[in-house]
């Protein structure tokens, strides 16, 4: 009987045992482990989550790899992925360690310090590049960075146990349902702080803005925010350097452009987006196929 792979890494029971193995595992070890399990992952290409990252990885590169750099490229990138998840974990009860492990730019201390009510509010966008729920946490529980971060409606499995972990260290979590997005502009409008995501996908979207030359399956909710709230938009990586560290960097604040399509307004910011992933595109790990028609031009 063949394994459910996407079911196996969304169940929480594997995803606790994987935080307490990461926990007690030295890096020595879970490292090594780590890599031989990103490898094995990468051998199973009929699993839904390998196919994503294929994809993804393939159109990311400019969709120009030969079969053998495709292999090498999912290979990295899902080595980086389970070496993201055990650093997760390990340390999650060491700060002091934590803060050695993070360089922030001087563009990205501007946001990190922002006051929970500023003159103006903010959206920060956050990509599935590095291990950025590393650093949203440490600078949430550790620096008191105030911010409301919108999420997923209803999360289940996985997503659930990562959603109650971030409830435990204090994170304003609210749903993207239509009464959480009222309560984003209201908070905008005051000044606030809001964290959410940008590149992963949603199902059947009403509008597909491009991204790296293709129309993506990406929410643009957060330009239709920003306009209607009346502030910027900032993307933010963190991307793990030859040093080590894990550096977190910013784009330029971005307004969006009254009279100008919704669509058009996200396209701007994803471009911003776009020149992060071109740096290390093998540290980008989305699980779900941003361009889930794609697969049949590969």
């Amino acid at each position: 009987m063949s394994i459910d792979l996407q079911q196996l890494l969304n169940s929480p029971s594997v995803l606790r045992f994987i935080s307490v193995l990461a926990r007690t595992l030295p890096p020595e070890i879970g490292y090594p482990l780590c890599d031989r399990i990103g490898s094995w992952v990468a051998t199973r290409r009929e699993a839904q989550f390998t196919q994503a990252v294929r994809i993804n990885q393939w159109i990311a590169r400019g969709a120009s790899l030969s079969n053998a750099e495709l292999d090498a490229a999912v290979v990295k990138t899902l080595q980086n992925n389970a070496r993201d998840i055990y650093t997760l974990y390990h340390y999650l009860d060491q700060p002091d360690t934590v803060r050695e492990m993070i360089h922030f730019s001087r563009e990205a201390c501007e946001i990190v310090q922002r006051p929970e009510h500023a003159d103006r509010g903010l959206i920060v966008l956050g990509l599935h590049l590095s291990n950025f729920d590393f650093i949203l946490r440490f600078i949430i529980k550790e620096m008191g960075f105030k911010s409301m971060v919108l999420t997923l409606s209803n999360p289940q499995g996985g997503r659930r146990v990562e959603y109650e972990m971030r409830k435990e260290i204090g994170m304003n979590i609210v749903p993207a349902s239509v009464g959480g997005l009222r309560s984003a502009i209201k908070y905008l409008q005051n000044g606030g702080t809001l964290v959410t995501g940008l590149d992963r996908p949603i199902p059947e979207p009403r509008q597909k803005p491009m991204f790296f030359g293709r129309r993506a399956c990406l929410p643009i909710h957060f330009a239709d925010l920003a306009s209607k709230a009346g502030v910027p938009a900032v993307v933010m990586a963190a991307i793990q350097q030859t040093d080590g560290k894990y550096h977190v960097l910013r784009s330029e604040f971005m307004e969006m452009e009254p009279g100008l399509e919704t669509i058009r307004n996200a396209e701007r910011v994803l471009k911003q987006a776009e020149q992060f992933i071109r740096q290390m595109p093998q540290q980008w790990n989305v699980p779900l196929p941003v361009w889930p028609d794609a697969a049949l031009g590969m």
